[in-house]
């Protein structure tokens, strides 16, 4: 089975496929599921926004590219992203709601090339080890960053942002740091002080209040790592505004 997410995000929810590390990727537009059969597959969502999936279902033995590869073997995959299948399945999704006795032929047409695109992902590669080499992808570096942002007061532990992404905490690190030049935690640091100095931009900001918005327990931590990242106190740099 294949799923293609042209719309949806939720507030909470998750996807859980045989063989993978569960998700709860609240982004998923235009992005692909592919559960192999004989794998259990389980999703639930608490939407924030209108959804638009379709569900693409394959018989291994009329499909003669999946049998001569054995659907069984080939590699489930979570939230991941292809051009090409992304491409042929919204071009099946386009000829299924505008049914048309001339277009069976092109029906079937396409989902040959759909079986073929999915036979072609290679089952023994994973993401880890394309990833170590090349940094994160560009679909894992926006689930991280957008994660970041999103919880930007809160403690982030480097296990909860390597799950997202479906890596291990250390490959995870290393390719982090390979992509955005910085740990995790320091990029973390970074959006909290930009964060803060949009903050210290308007009148009368509150100094204690800003560091709390952004994480910082403590006033002092707050000043010293503001000190840090920009060579001013808080109060400091809300004067060189001025």
């Amino acid at each position: 089975m294949l799923i293609a997410y042209e719309e949806g995000i939720r507030q909470e929810g998750v996807t859980v496929v045989e063989g993978l590390s569960r998700s709860n990727l609240r982004d998923l537009r235009k992005k692909l599921t592919f559960v192999p059969a004989g794998h259990e597959y389980h999703e639930c969502h608490d939407l924030r926004t209108l959804s638009r999936m379709t569900f693409f279902y394959f018989d291994p033995d009329k499909v003669p590219v999946l049998s001569e590869t054995g659907a069984i073997d080939l590699a489930p995959r979570l939230y991941f992203e292809n051009a090409a299948i992304w491409d042929t399945a919204l071009k099946l999704t386009n000829v299924i709601e505008s049914p048309n006795a001339d277009n069976q032929l092109y029906l079937e047409a396409l989902g040959t090339v759909l079986a073929h695109e999915l036979a072609r992902l290679e089952p023994g590669t994973t993401h880890t080890q394309v990833l170590v080499r090349g940094g994160l992808a560009a679909w894992q570096q926006r689930i991280v960053t957008s994660y970041i942002e999103e919880h930007l007061s809160e403690q982030i532990s480097l296990a909860t942002l390597a799950q997202l992404v479906r890596l291990s905490p250390f490959h995870f690190c290393r390719a982090f740091k390979q992509s955005f030049g910085i740990p995790p935690h320091r990029y973390h640091t970074s959006r909290r002080i930009e964060r803060a100095k949009t903050l210290l931009a308007k009148a009368e900001p509150s100094v204690t209040d800003i560091g709390l918005t952004v994480g910082f327990s403590q006033t002092s931590s707050f000043t010293a790592a503001f000190r840090r990242a920009t060579g001013f106190t808080p109060t400091g740099y809300h004067r060189s505004l001025g």
